[in-house]
Order: C-alpha cells, then sequence, then structure tokens
C-alpha cells in the first residue's frame, strides 16, 4: 500500500518547486501526489509552454493541482506603475500556464510591507486593486481561484480589507502557519476571526518562532489543533511547504491524526 494513501478525507497538496519535479517524480508518481508547483523568479523565463505541456502529461495519474507564483522583486501594490505593470505581466505569464495545468488555486504574496508602506495600508491597497482586478478576471475566466498569502503581516487587516474590497467568490486568501508563528502579534484565534471567511488554501508547516524553519506539522510550536478546528467546514486546499520527503511523510502522518 503507497505510504501516504491511507484513509484521509483531505487529500494535500504537496509544495514542489518545478525545477525540482524531476528529482522527485519517482516518488510522487509513486504516492499520486497532488501538488502545488511552485515556479520560481530565477528561472522562469527558462519555462516554456511546451514544457508545462510536457509536465502536464508526465503527470498522467490526474493529480490536483495549484501554483506558486514567483514574488522575488515583484510588487503587486507598488506605487511606482511600472513595477506594478511589470508585476501584472509575470503574473499573467504564470496564467497562460495555468491554462495547460487546470490548478484549483493560485498562490500570490501579497507584497505588503508596513515598514515599507509607512503603514499606509490605504496607499498599498490602490495599487493591489489594480494588479488583482486585471489578474483575478482572467482566473475567474479560466475557473482557476486566486489566493493571496500572508508574509510579514503582524495582524491580516490589510488582507481582510483587501479580499472585501475585490468583493468576488474567486479571490481569498492563503492562510500560511509558519509565517503567522513568525509574525503575528495577535493570536490565532483572532486571525481566523477575521480572515477564515475568505481562505481558498493553507499552507501549512511549522516552526520555533525564529526562522521560517518549515519543519514538519508538530516539530514547531504552532497550533494546529486550533487552527483545523476553527476552520472546519471551510472549503479550502490544504498545502504541505515541507523541503524534504520525510518532513512530508512526517507532516501526513500527524495531519491524518486530527482529522480521523
Amino acid at each position: 500500500m503507497k505510504f501516504l494513501n491511507t484513509p484521509f478525507h483531505i487529500k494535500p497538496h504537496i509544495h514542489v518547486p518545478y525545477d525540482s519535479v524531476d528529482r522527485y517524480l519517482p516518488f510522487i508518481k509513486k504516492e499520486e501526489l497532488n501538488l502545488e508547483i511552485y515556479f520560481g523568479s530565477r528561472s522562469f523565463d527558462n519555462v516554456t509552454k511546451d514544457d508545462i505541456v510536457t509536465l502536464k502529461k508526465r503527470l498522467d495519474y490526474n493529480p490536483a493541482l495549484s501554483i506558486h507564483a514567483p514574488f522575488m522583486d515583484l510588487s503587486p501594490g507598488a506605487v511606482d506603475r511600472k513595477v506594478r505593470d511589470v508585476t501584472i505581466g509575470r503574473f499573467s505569464e504564470v496564467l497562460d500556464f495555468a491554462e495547460i495545468l487546470k490548478p484549483k488555486a493560485i498562490v500570490f504574496h501579497s507584497g505588503y510591507d508596513k515598514w515599507k508602506f509607512d503603514g499606509r495600508v490605504d496607499i498599498w491597497l490602490e495599487g493591489s486593486l489594480v494588479t488583482w482586478k486585471t489578474i483575478n478576471k482572467r482566473a475567474s475566466d479560466m475557473g482557476v481561484r486566486i489566493a493571496i498569502e500572508n508574509i510579514f503581516e503582524d495582524e491580516p487587516e490589510n488582507l481582510r480589507v483587501l479580499a472585501e474590497e475585490m468583493n468576488s467568490e474567486n479571490f481569498g486568501l492563503c492562510f500560511d502557519t509558519g509565517h503567522f508563528n513568525l509574525f503575528s502579534r495577535l493570536t490565532l484565534v483572532k486571525w481566523l476571526e477575521m480572515i477564515k471567511m475568505y481562505i481558498v488554501e493553507l499552507h501549512l508547516h511549522d516552526n520555533s518562532r525564529y526562522a521560517d524553519q518549515h519543519l514538519p506539522v508538530g516539530d514547531g510550536d504552532f497550533d494546529f489543533a486550533t487552527l483545523f478546528r476553527k476552520i472546519e467546514g471551510i472549503d479550502c486546499v490544504y498545502t504541505i511547504e515541507a523541503h524534504t520527503i520525510e518532513h512530508v511523510k512526517t507532516s501526513m502522518v500527524r495531519l491524518k491524526e486530527y482529522f480521523q
């Protein structure tokens, strides 16, 4: 019996960089994993549509997919219009790949940093709405949901306001457990009270609050029991963001304990 395909009513996606798919493909296919494919900025221009068609064919067991978009140097809420235009262009290229892969969702970073924007959520929001209305329109037409991930946010008000202003069932948030654990100054319960109705995807990994360690579920001090209790009934993608096969296996075993 496949190690990961024991009874489990929520079958998570496993985060894997596009550049690493070949290395892990035997394991991926053996376990018939659902995947979140991450396209990194450094090698993004080397990937062609033909490459994506080939990837789709190689994943011949028909997994559920999601995509993690590039984020380095990009700024969806940029004040500088030309920077924002470059960001929209980059995200549009991701949507070109999504037309082939047919993912359930695409995760993008918010680009908000209270220090960079001097706490002016309104300035960030103005540019963000320009970007996301453009991207969400095309994604919605494709049947692909958009999920904006918390990164440096120490509280979720900017993300809540963005989702509220977008006012689209196709547009929501990706709640990242590790980033919350590192940066939040509010409790988990408070965060979830503010954003859980907008959650499209979860990024599941752990840390001990001093670095973004991407530990297996349960190896740090994030409160997964409270998370799963508070979001019960929400239809979203569960994604394990692990960096090794062993960490994937450990996370899967521990997640099953929450859903038996």
